[in-house]
């Protein structure tokens, strides 16, 4: 029996296959850091620790925009993490594709509901 693995016809699995998605979890975890100094840097130079203080400091566009970014992030982060899990260790492909939707449907829930709590009236 001959090997059918070689040349143009092989089965090409795991090369670089992974790559994507670990650029995705540095770079989105790099901005969830940048968010949380950024935090902390307003948290420390603030003089007012009270509900209006935080609400005068999420007032900003520039500051809900850069909020939403880090959660967007946070959703993706987690995206890429609860999809490996599924991938990794529910093997029946349609209890794995019900989970990857239902994880979807949800993390895109949180992401609206987030946008929701940061630009209500």
């Amino acid at each position: 029996m001959a090997n059918n693995n070689i040349g143009p016809k092989r089965l090409v699995v795991g090369a670089h296959y992974g790559m994507r998605d670990w650029l995705a979890q540095r770079m989105t975890a790099i901005v969830m850091a940048t968010y949380t100094v950024i935090l902390l840097v307003a948290f420390l130079t603030a003089t007012d620790f009270s509900y209006e203080g935080w609400a005068g400091l999420f007032a900003h566009q520039w500051f809900k925009l850069v909020t939403f970014a880090a959660l967007a992030s946070l959703f993706y982060h987690a995206w890429v993490g609860v999809r490996d899990i599924w991938m990794d260790y529910v093997k029946p492909v349609a209890l794995r594709l019900v989970l990857q939707i239902a994880t979807i449907l949800w993390l895109v829930g949180c992401a609206g509901w987030a946008a929701q709590i940061l630009w209500r009236n």
